[in-house]
């Protein structure tokens, strides 16, 4: 792990998403953190010592999920689907889907696999999956503070963890989304899907990618002045297993409110187009039972006492 020296930073942006904002400043510890994503490897060897067994490969207790089809209440995950041509931005569903079987060992479905991917950030992992491991390894999730002060790598107020200009579509910093979402992916970068951690340059404090890639969870819970910003919808959907929650396409069932955590970095999906979020202000609400094919976590450990 890398120890990161602790102070205080400007954080949030004015700049682009309402609930980014007030940037402010604020006060962080120092700490160790994981110098990227936790890998397929990683995740391994938690699960060969422990036998734990992840959501996505648990069915669901249909109670928490009135209205769900009966074919949802399987276990599964959400997986990022390209479509075949342009769609309107304002509907996330018709690029994400319920997948039965996909879980972190089948990350797209159950015909996939991690075969080859060791060192591939895992994916397909809940905020409790999350959570399980950092208890393994005696370590924690970081708050959101700390992810972005780490994420910053010492740039005060920079917009990315490079500085300040946007390279990503001509020469890539990070992995991120290249060409019209969410149909056509140059790959630029070199990749549509994840990429194996350290594949991009570090930030100053020496991290990798902490932009794009693979969102990571936080210990945070969400809270926004803007909870109604339709833009949260690219990679967080509500009620994905298609039962009632509050924002879902059925509401003729009583609403279920699933607590969010806020995850942070982006993924390899984001771009301006549509979630202009692999800054390390951006932040996202994501429910902590949803696994998806984008999202994992890094760790971090404080000192004795702290």
């Amino acid at each position: 792990m890398i120890w990161v020296e602790g102070g205080e930073f400007t954080m949030g942006s004015d700049e682009f998403y309402p609930d980014e904002a007030p940037a402010r400043r604020v006060a962080v510890g120092g700490f160790w953190i994981d110098p990227h994503p936790v890998t397929n490897q990683r995740f391994s060897a938690f699960v060969e010592d422990t036998g734990f067994v992840t959501e996505a490969e648990q069915a669901p207790d249909p109670a928490l999920y009135p209205g769900a089809p009966e074919e949802n209440l399987v276990p599964g995950a959400m997986v990022f689907v390209m479509t075949q041509g342009p769609v309107h931005l304002g509907n996330f569903t018709q690029w994400w889907a319920w997948i039965p079987g996909a879980d972190w060992r089948h990350p797209t479905g159950p015909d996939s696999s991690i075969d080859g991917r060791d060192q591939h950030p895992v994916v397909q992992v809940s905020y409790g999956d999350a959570q399980a491991y950092c208890n393994w390894a005696d370590l924690e999730l970081p708050t959101e503070a700390e992810w972005e002060f780490a994420s910053r790598g010492g740039l005060e107020g920079a917009r990315f963890t490079w500085g300040d200009h946007d390279p990503q579509e001509a020469d890539p910093c990070a992995n991120t989304w290249q060409g019209a979402f969410p149909y056509e992916n140059t790959e630029v970068d070199g990749w549509t899907r994840t990429s194996p951690v350290g594949s991009y340059p570090p930030n100053g404090y020496g991290l990798h990618d902490m932009a794009g890639n693979v969102w990571e969870w936080t210990n945070d819970w969400y809270s926004a002045s803007h909870p109604n910003d339709e833009r949260r919808a690219c990679c967080a959907p509500a009620a994905p297993r298609g039962g009632s929650e509050e924002g879902s396409l059925d509401s003729s069932q009583p609403a279920i409110a699933i607590p969010r955590k806020v995850v942070k970095g982006g993924s390899h999906l984001c771009t301006p187009q549509y979630c202009y979020r692999y800054r390390p202000a951006a932040r996202q609400p994501q429910m902590i039972d949803t696994a998806m094919s984008h999202l994992g976590f890094r760790c971090i450990k404080r000192p004795d006492g702290v």
